[in-house]
């Protein structure tokens, strides 16, 4: 039973830590949207977690995290958000917040059309608010059922809100990569690259492995790679790295 009761709470924190950093996390995308193959008009994913310590220590962790998208003959729509706060001792230890939206729309099944937006806050890393906006185009190389491969490029405005006053707004060139590669029936593997490149460049990467459970549920592990050229004086680490677990649910 205690052996268990560890196993659960390990989770939960692999869960809070991973919902800071998603598979949304910022300028990086990596649900499936192709609707020249998608098989259903609407897709969902929704995750949550939750521990909570008292007696030598005290600490506690939320999260919560929901992505949809929608699909039509040549367009898709997504939506996903996130919020994850963790404390230790009644004091504040991170607090993340992010919501963004997405259209695609193809010009052929090889060709399309995009347009993305986020706001992210994370003042513990520095930033009070980031907000992105980018179009662009895509090309979508390889369409599966094995392995899928896209890239992206567009111009991005980035305006940045910092925790310990002030702001900027940076004009900057967005390229991106997303791959997936169905290794066996329940397993996949996942590789993302963003790149913001301008006077503060930032690169994201999302490894990932995801299993099936079953129909609905699904435990991925997940290793994301951060890099910040330029980061905010009360955060001044360039590189942020995490490893993580998610259990999720599909609706």
């Amino acid at each position: 039973m205690k052996k268990f009761k560890k196993l659960s709470e390990l989770l939960l924190v692999s869960t809070s830590s991973f919902l800071s950093q998603t598979a949304f996390a910022e300028g990086i995308f990596t649900s499936m949207d192709d609707p020249s193959t998608a098989t259903k008009p609407f897709e969902a994913t929704a995750s949550a977690g939750f521990l909570a310590q008292t007696g030598n220590s005290k600490s506690s962790s939320l999260s919560v995290a929901a992505n949809m998208t929608w699909f039509k003959q040549s367009m898709a729509y997504s939506f996903w958000g996130n919020a994850a706060n963790n404390s230790s001792q009644d004091q504040r230890s991170s607090e993340t917040y992010l919501l963004g939206a997405r259209a695609r729309y193809n010009l052929t099944p090889e060709h399309y059309l995009f347009s993305q937006a986020s706001w992210l806050s994370d003042r513990f890393n520095g930033y009070k608010g980031r907000s992105i906006f980018t179009l662009g185009y895509g090309h979508q190389i390889l369409s599966g059922p094995i392995h899928t491969l896209r890239a992206e490029v567009g111009p991005t405005v980035r305006y940045d809100q910092y925790s310990a006053g002030g702001n900027k707004k940076n004009l900057m060139l967005y390229g991106g990569l997303g791959y997936q590669w169905q290794m066996t029936q329940t397993t996949q593997f996942i590789q993302a690259l963003s790149i913001l490149a301008g006077e503060n460049t930032t690169i994201t990467s999302e490894t990932g492995l995801q299993l099936a459970i079953n129909e609905q549920l699904s435990l991925k592990l997940v290793y994301n790679v951060n890099w910040n050229k330029t980061p905010p004086a009360s955060a001044p680490k360039k590189i942020d790295t995490k490893t993580s677990i998610l259990l999720s649910y599909s609706l």
